[in-house]
């Protein structure tokens, strides 16, 4: 049972379709109203963003207990979840062959999110701290999913893109693919035409939380157009994660 409190945040999954609900209106909030995003199974009257995964998967929220409002989400499927559901959703994107082949408990994230009001804070940490409790239950070995920059301009994000290809690719027995009707390539710029600093300031913040605790990324950015992001896939062995790291991972900042 996954469950977490403090005095301000309680974290725990959805039970119900109100849950659900104030997930995806959350959702609606941050990907379709603040980022432009869009999708078939959108419903604009609601404000609610869903699609055809969120009847398998287990929805952790983050609720801020002062207010009662669900304040971030995460998305969380299991292999027995994707059976169901006909595949993972980063299948849309990349061949996840080589994590498949592993033979090692996966569990993909996705729809990660926070309000606005609460980034940079300890409230991702609270999220998080849920996560690693999911995370021991299931005995999960390998986390991936895909993690998004905004907009679509590869030229924009030739120096991030770049950076993350040259410094943070799986190594090959991880390293998926993106399929060829999205894929856009990484290696834009040679390294050492890089601005380090200049494309780590472009790289979001959550996407770089992982890449502190030893994540890794596939071969290939993935354009989605239908939510106006240029998608990455993220791969992280809880395995290696170190003491500090899982600290960190735990919802325990420093």
């Amino acid at each position: 049972m996954i469950h977490g409190a403090s005095q301000d945040f309680s974290v725990r999954l959805a039970r119900s379709t109100s849950d659900l609900h104030a997930a995806q209106r959350l959702r609606y909030d941050v990907f379709v109203k603040e980022l432009g995003g869009s999708g078939t199974m959108v419903d604009h009257a609601a404000g609610l963003e869903r699609d055809r995964y969120d009847s398998f998967v287990d929805h952790l929220l983050l609720t801020d207990n002062r207010t009662g409002d669900v304040i971030g989400v995460y998305r969380l499927m299991r292999s027995d979840m994707a059976d169901r559901a006909g595949g993972f959703y980063t299948e849309g994107e990349y061949d996840i062959g080589p994590l498949k082949a592993t033979g090692r408990r996966l569990l993909e994230l996705g729809r990660s999110c926070l309000h606005r009001d609460y980034r940079g804070g300890i409230a991702m940490h609270r999220l998080w701290a849920g996560l690693a409790a999911y995370v021991a239950e299931h005995d999960i070995e390998l986390l991936f999913g895909v993690a998004s920059f905004h907009g679509t301009d590869s030229a924009a994000l030739a120096q991030p893109l770049s950076l993350l290809h040259h410094v943070y690719l799986a190594p090959p027995e991880l390293r998926v693919r993106a399929r060829a009707e999205g894929r856009q390539p990484m290696d834009l710029i040679p390294t050492e035409g890089l601005d380090r600093r200049g494309a780590m300031l472009q790289i979001p913040s959550l996407m770089k939380a992982y890449l502190r605790l030893g994540g890794c990324v596939g071969d290939g950015a993935f354009i989605d157009r239908a939510f106006n992001t240029t998608d990455v896939c993220l791969v992280l062995d809880t395995k290696k994660l170190s003491e500090r790291q899982l600290r960190i991972y735990g919802g325990q900042p420093g």
